[in-house]
């Protein structure tokens, strides 16, 4: 079978979408892509309502290439390391990486706006390929007969038909929602118990960067946390984690600065009372949440990508490089191996991602955990013997650089870590028995 003889339909326009039906394309298939919001380059509104930063790793940016968008720099600002912030008012850098290596910080309104001039103008008119569809909704799919059912622009059902449909559809999946009906189809989701805004730091009125612009930025308080990303324009956004309730409290201009100056006081200069204000208090917090499901896919007739088929928590900054990008690259990857037998790339797909996103979903939760204990002495200490171990020993890994600068899958990381980790502990006792054992023979011949 050839790429030529598919023809595939993909619900979603967002950024898994639009980069799923490039690759896609790259191979031959026929696509038809189908999104329920109006054509960007009609309403000029490219922004999806979330101001979150995203940040581009090796994983993300590898597919990118392969669907040709090799310029997505412009858009981006290197990030070099960490940069924490004590609450006695004193900074800790960590580096990135000991080879110079970094990671990319974009709004997400430039990725959308990439996405959206490159899919819409350069795929559409110059890969006849692809068909955009806008302004239709996903209703219902017949998964016996391929059939699917979209809402049109003026209301009225249309009945489509394809040999794969993919959702590519967000967490709140309309396709992952007709999967669940079907049986042996397992998913869950659970929110999590913080929330989050975000809030501007704008450049200086020299207009440089208020800190140093090649750090992420984070104030680790126990059960807050602050954290600012650069953006291209100077300027940072920040983003306030802390649980609901704290929210609620905070109800006025007077607790918000009172908040701030107890926890965030060198913040507050940098972003600006009136702002700071201004800004909190725009918005109402985002949740969080977290989608787990097994199988990706029912038979050779439909499956999920992205945040469709396993959303998490955005800490270790792997959910569009992992969650979304990766997979589209994944996908193409099993079509040239499988020779783009459905029968055999849907369950390849399943069982090559699930274990992964797994992984990665609960790393993701665990590493705001470390984030805002990142003060503690004991994390500290094992950071730097990390980072001096893979100094002196390459084969060393330290997982948050193996996790952003390979494409070894996260599962294959994460053993590392743990078989490094009972390496540790078994030379440190190791090391506390000789060291017992001579005191032992030393007082013995006293």
């Amino acid at each position: 079978m050839e790429g030529k003889d598919i023809q595939v339909s993909i619900i979603g326009g967002g950024l898994v979408g639009s980069l799923c039906a490039c690759v896609l394309a790259k191979h031959g298939i026929r696509v038809k892509l189908y999104e329920y919001r109006d054509d960007v380059r009609k309403t000029g509104i490219v922004d999806d309502g979330r101001r979150m930063n995203l940040v581009l790793s090796e994983r993300g940016i590898s597919a990118l290439r392969l669907a040709g968008l090799e310029d997505i720099n412009k858009y981006t600002t290197p990030i070099t390391g960490r940069m924490m912030h004590k609450s006695d008012g004193t900074r800790v850098p960590f580096p990135m990486d000991n080879k110079g290596r970094c990671t990319y910080s974009i709004v997400r309104k430039d990725l959308n706006e990439s996405f959206d001039n490159i899919l819409c103008i350069t795929m559409t008119e110059k890969n006849p390929n692809v068909e955009i569809f806008f302004k239709h909704k996903f209703k219902s799919f017949d998964f016996k007969n391929r059939k699917f059912y979209l809402q049109g622009p003026e209301g009225e059902i249309k009945e489509k038909s394809s040999d794969l449909l993919i959702g590519c559809d967000g967490a709140h999946s309309a396709v992952r929602r007709q999967m669940a009906k079907t049986p042996r189809f397992d998913c869950s989701q659970s929110y999590f118990d913080n929330g989050y805004i975000e809030i501007t730091m704008p450049p200086t009125a020299t207009g440089e960067f208020a800190m140093e612009g090649d750090y992420l930025h984070f104030w680790p308080r126990k059960s807050v946390m602050l954290a600012a990303l650069p953006n291209k324009d100077r300027s940072y956004t920040v983003s306030l984690f802390m649980p609901f309730e704290i929210f609620e409290q905070l109800s006025t201009r007077e607790k918000l600065l009172q908040f701030f100056t107890e926890n965030f006081p060198d913040a507050i200069p940098l972003i600006g009372k009136e702002k700071l204000v201004t800004d909190f208090f725009r918005i109402t917090p985002s949740a969080m949440i977290t989608i787990k499901c097994n199988p990706y896919h029912i038979e050779d007739k439909v499956m999920i990508l992205g945040d469709a088929a396993h959303a998490m928590l955005p800490f270790n900054g792997q959910g569009m490089n992992a969650v979304s990008f990766e997979d589209c690259q994944i996908l193409s990857e099993l079509l040239s191996l499988h020779n783009y037998d459905l029968r055999k790339v849907l369950p390849a797909f399943t069982n090559r991602r699930h274990k992964d996103a797994q992984i990665v979903s609960d790393l993701a939760k665990a590493t705001f955990t470390i984030m805002k204990r990142h003060t503690s002495k004991k994390f500290l200490l094992r950071s730097k013997i990390d980072n001096l171990l893979n100094s002196i020993f390459p084969s060393w890994i330290v997982l948050s650089t193996e996790v952003a600068f390979s494409r070894n899958s996260y599962a294959e990381c994460f053993a590392r870590k743990q078989k490094q980790d009972k390496i540790l502990y078994l030379s440190l006792w190791s090391i506390l028995i000789v060291v017992f054992a001579f005191f032992v023979s030393v007082w013995a011949r006293l």
